[in-house]
């Protein structure tokens, strides 16, 4: 499916565009956005790297990655990176996992959910798939907020899934269900 283009009342998923580099700097390069992710903060040629490697795997056949541009619906304006990433490693499973980054002078005004309810939307009302999940960090209470808020259940921790910084990090998994998805 290329390309994708999503809308809500504020914000359009769209496809990536080597333009999009500055923009997504101001997410990825800010250490307070980051700080529960799986990676540092990004220097402009990571993230030039990163644009590259998803306008990329945009076109791959079949497309098992939709990284998309989040942007303001009033003026295109990017304020976020939206992920939705099939399952590969267990063909026929049919499920795809969820991740996101907001601007953090955009945080607290309900657009997480707005967001993450968009990649659901692409999941399972345009891709069919049957299970979707998403992973956070334990200290990332507000992430878990906006999932449960969603639907998604709280399944577990993983424990030492991730080595950031030198430090081995818990997960926190949470998924939902095409039958208790509800638009």
């Amino acid at each position: 499916m290329h390309p994708v283009t999503i809308d809500s009342e504020r914000l359009r998923l769209r496809e990536f565009t080597e333009g999009d580099v500055d923009a997504l700097l101001r997410v990825y390069g800010d250490p307070q956005v980051v700080e529960h992710m799986s990676f540092e903060p990004r220097s402009r040629e990571q993230v030039e790297t990163t644009v590259r490697a998803v306008i990329a795997a945009a076109l791959a056949e079949p497309r098992t990655e939709y990284s998309l541009a989040a942007v303001d619906a009033a003026t295109d304006e990017l304020v976020a990176f939206a992920r939705l990433a099939i399952d590969t490693q267990h063909p026929g499973q049919n499920s795809g996992q969820i991740g996101f980054a907001l601007r953090a002078d955009l945080w607290g005004r309900g657009l997480g959910t707005e967001l993450a309810r968009l990649l659901l939307r692409l999941g399972f009302d345009d891709l069919g798939l049957y299970r979707v999940w998403g992973a956070r960090s334990p200290r990332n209470v507000v992430s878990g907020h906006v999932m449960v808020k969603l639907g998604m259940i709280e399944e577990g921790r993983i424990r030492g899934h991730l080595l950031i910084g030198g430090s081995y990090r818990d997960s926190v998994v949470h998924s939902i269900l095409a039958p208790e998805w509800s638009p």
